[in-house]
């Protein structure tokens, strides 16, 4: 079964993921922020599942695409969602995005999966980390201001929002999660049902 937080912890779950998950802090300097992060790196550990926001609403917000193209988070409903906010200096984040491809791939028309970069930097460090790991099923949207990171109360880079196809929140994970587990399955059923 997956860890489920009580809805009296949610201002405790930044700080205890922080500490004893090694998740990014994204309000600490990153080291240069675009500087590659330790090439070994240690298997994800399990993030923690905060439910106390199930029920809000999508935040109303835009990304970006380094092309300029731009959407409104509510564009995306209609179907489940996976909102992703990852830095290319996140360690832990970085694990994660393959295991996001793969997720994206094999529900592919049943959960749209985002990745949204929150490095300030923008294009000119994601656009590098996505020719090079050659994604195919996920595009690379920047939050260049860090607009949706300040929106979910910011802290724990990798964090993980579920919506369902209403665009209400279900759940959310903050720190890292083996995105190809059955564990997952499991959690994505929340809404699907």
């Amino acid at each position: 079964m997956f860890n489920r937080t009580p809805s009296y912890l949610p201002g405790l779950l930044a700080i205890a993921a922080a500490f004893s998950l090694g998740a990014c802090d994204s309000q600490s300097e990153a080291p240069q922020q675009g500087e590659a992060a330790q090439s070994a790196q240690p298997a994800p550990q399990a993030g923690v599942m905060d439910e106390s926001h199930a029920g809000e609403v999508l935040p109303d917000f835009s990304i970006s695409l380094p092309d300029g193209t731009q959407k409104k988070l509510a564009e995306f409903t209609g179907q489940p969602l996976l909102i992703n906010l990852w830095a290319t200096w996140c360690g832990p984040c970085k694990l994660e995005m393959p295991m996001l491809e793969q997720l994206a791939g094999e529900r592919e028309g049943s959960l749209k999966v985002l990745t949204v970069s929150q490095d300030m930097q923008g294009a000119e460090v994601v656009e590098p980390f996505f020719e090079e790991q050659t994604f195919a099923n996920l595009e690379p949207w920047l939050d260049s201001e860090n607009n949706l990171g300040f929106a979910y109360g910011g802290g724990v880079l990798p964090l993980t929002i579920y919506y369902d196809a209403q665009g209400k929140e279900v759940w959310r994970m903050i720190g890292e999660h083996d995105w190809t587990s059955a564990e997952t399955a499991e959690m994505l059923a929340l809404a699907e049902g």
